[in-house]
């Protein structure tokens, strides 16, 4: 099976580099949480807030909750992510829990709480955008991962979400000071967008073009799995003449695709045209099924 890129490649990077990546993400997200937002008693919303603050309540290790409350999210997202992505996943959540284990009895990097906030949530953000973006630490499947850099979470989770988080830093704010709660929103609001810096680019559609002999069942397996249209635009002819598809396809997606038109077609090719979203709308609407 053969892959060819036109346009801007998607990133394609060795297995060393990226278990590197995953394991760096993870240590760097350990620094952020051990070294900045802890001892200054500040949380920064989400799984890691709420693991920080039940850290402070029972005084046990941090790393401890954050792979006992991570770990669910990865179980049962294993039915809709590929093998190879969970294993680095769950790679990435044990780094930043044994990082986070490692480095709990160092002090803190600043006694300065603004300057802690600001790190803290940067390193955080950082490593985790690090981690996710090389098949890391997720606390959904990659489809999910798409719909939130598309735009956000379904408007269904969003209420719950936002005051999932707020009851974190009231009863932080309650339980801290309102000072602490104030600086854990600056430290919220860098780690998320510097999380999704990190991942800025891999929700981006691209065109898929796949030729191959058997083009009807790689269209049923893919319709499946990503959940959306794809058009048989060239059937396959009676001598055994090569079709062609076409659908759509995010970077976070690619291995994904690549393993189920791999496992129809071993002979198969795939060219993949990185181009604006309008641009790729517009060739999906002008070929009808063949």
């Amino acid at each position: 099976m053969k892959i060819r890129y036109r346009g801007a490649a998607p990133l394609r990077h060795s297995k060393i580099l990226r278990l590197l990546s995953v394991i760096g993400g993870g240590l760097l997200a350990a620094v952020g949480l051990e070294l900045f937002l802890m001892p200054h008693k500040l949380l920064p919303g989400g799984i890691a807030g709420l693991s920080a603050l039940l850290s402070h309540l029972t005084e046990m290790r941090l790393g401890l909750f954050l792979f006992l409350l991570n770990l669910p999210f990865i179980l049962m997202s294993r039915r809709q992510i590929n093998l190879r992505f969970a294993l680095y996943t769950m790679l990435g959540l044990i780094c930043l829990t044994a990082g986070s284990l490692a480095l709990h009895h160092f002090p803190a990097a600043t006694s300065e709480p603004l300057p802690a906030a600001i790190a803290g949530g940067l390193c955080l953000g950082f490593g985790l955008g690090i981690s996710v973006r090389f098949g890391g630490i997720t606390s959904g499947s990659e489809k999910q991962g798409v719909r939130l850099l598309n735009g956000g979470p379904p408007k269904s989770a969003e209420m719950g979400i936002m005051l999932f988080n707020c009851a974190i830093l009231l009863f932080g704010g309650s339980l801290f000071g309102w000072d602490q709660a104030m600086y854990s929103i600056i430290a919220y609001l860098l780690a998320f967008e510097a999380l999704r810096f990190s991942l800025r680019d891999l929700s981006l559609s691209q065109a898929v073009w796949i030729t191959s002999s058997n083009c009807e069942e790689i269209r049923r397996r893919l319709q499946q799995s990503l959940d959306r249209e794809v058009k048989l635009v060239r059937s396959t002819g009676p001598d055994g003449q090569p079709g062609t598809v076409f659908c759509l396809a995010s970077r976070l997606e690619e291995e994904e695709l690549a393993s189920i038109v791999h496992g129809c077609d071993q002979d198969s090719k795939i060219v993949i045209n990185a181009a604006r979203n309008s641009r790729i709308s517009a060739l999906f609407r002008n070929h009808p099924p063949g």
